[in-house]
């Protein structure tokens, strides 16, 4: 099935209620051309937040390359980034991951997402293709201090005022993160959302928070370069 398939199955997604994990016959023509098995079984992804300027994942959902859909209602807990003051940090992390994983690497992922300092509910999707599946299955150049090999596999999104996201993948020892390139990607927010409509909560329910309200006390909105 081609990208151009791929994207309108997107669309419907978006709009429909969906079961965890459920099959679709539904993989872009680059997915369908290899397996796309992961060395290690299964990757995660995690979300951070710049410092003192918090926001909240609601829902995510990830179409894997088997074409497998799943649906997490239950999310790790997005995680601040002390380092990331005006700008993101080369090395990016994230907390402890339980629930944010996949066995397949992704071909499309759409999250909603509050944003405390913007006061608004975002919906992020991007569709990835080869090149990002290549280096989650391709070990890097240096090892763990075990000397075991040191795998691409935890993709980490950086949620930043504006609505911006970046996304990376993690190294280890200090290395610095590794840029990710969706083929494409596309946040919406207000009545343009589809699928993150349903998580908005009437009348709004972003609470005050003093360390933030200080933190940006003087400084001119977005608070920092996010690109």
């Amino acid at each position: 099935m081609k990208m151009k398939k791929l994207m309108v199955f997107i669309l419907l997604l978006t709009t429909t209620s969906c079961s965890p994990q459920k099959k679709y016959p539904l993989q872009s023509k680059e997915a369908a051309s290899a397996d796309w098995t992961l060395p290690y079984g299964e990757w995660s992804f995690s979300f951070i937040t710049p410092y003192e300027l918090p926001a909240e994942v609601l829902h995510a959902r990830v179409i894997d390359t088997d074409g497998y859909l799943y649906t997490f209602n239950t999310l790790d807990q997005t995680s601040p980034d002390p380092d990331s003051v005006n700008k993101w940090t080369d090395v990016t992390f994230g907390g402890s991951v339980h629930f944010n994983k996949v066995k397949k690497p992704p071909q499309f992922i759409v999250f909603c997402w509050d944003s405390y300092i913007d006061q608004k509910t975002y919906e992020t999707s991007a569709v990835f293709g080869p090149e990002t599946w290549q280096r989650m299955k391709t070990p890097a150049d240096h090892n763990r201090l075990s000397g075991a090999p040191m795998w691409y596999n935890r993709m980490v999104f950086g949620l930043s005022p504006g609505g911006k996201v970046n996304i990376w993948f993690s190294d280890i020892g200090g290395r610095p993160s590794i840029p990710i390139k969706p083929l494409k990607m596309w946040t919406l927010s207000g009545n343009a959302m589809t699928l993150c409509k349903d998580y908005v909560v009437p009348g709004g329910s972003f609470n005050f928070i003093q360390s933030t309200q200080d933190f940006i006390k003087g400084k001119t909105y977005p608070y920092g370069n996010w690109d």
